[in-house]
């Protein structure tokens, strides 16, 4: 079986994060998502795909469990489910602890950085960020 390596995004929260009602605003997990993402291209893809390609999200479906507050140790764990020409399918889901307080599941589009129009990685950098390539299997969609 084909699997996306496990990736985790250490989350540090803002005291700008906290909103009115004394726990984490719910626009902070979407820039925590995106930042969650990048890093995980950042450091699984090869530096020359990082170099030539940058991605935009498309859309993000975003489901609160519960409240996360200041002080609170927080970590996403990425998952790159599956790439489909130029997009890519993630879940992110944000946990404390053993809890999980936020999953979102997210599409996003791989651009060329100099042309800025959507842009297919080659397979052999598809492969960079899934294990038990070798029984043959393809993340490819």
């Amino acid at each position: 079986m084909v699997r996306s390596i496990e990736y985790h995004y250490s989350i540090a929260i803002d005291p700008t994060d906290i909103d009115a009602m004394g726990h984490v605003n719910n626009a902070s997990y979407l820039r925590w998502v995106q930042a969650a993402v990048t890093s995980h291209w950042q450091h699984l893809a090869p530096a020359e795909a990082v170099a030539a390609h940058c991605w935009v999200a498309v859309r993000h479906e975003i489901t609160y469990r519960k409240p996360a507050f200041l002080g609170d140790a927080l970590r996403a764990e990425v998952v790159l489910e599956r790439v489909k020409r130029e997009s890519a399918f993630y879940e992110t889901i944000i946990r404390r602890g053993g809890e999980t307080l936020t999953e979102v599941r997210s599409r996003w589009c791989c651009l060329d950085v100099e042309t800025l129009k959507p842009a297919r990685l080659p397979d052999s950098t598809i492969a960079c960020f899934f294990q038990d390539q070798s029984a043959g299997l393809s993340p490819v969609a």
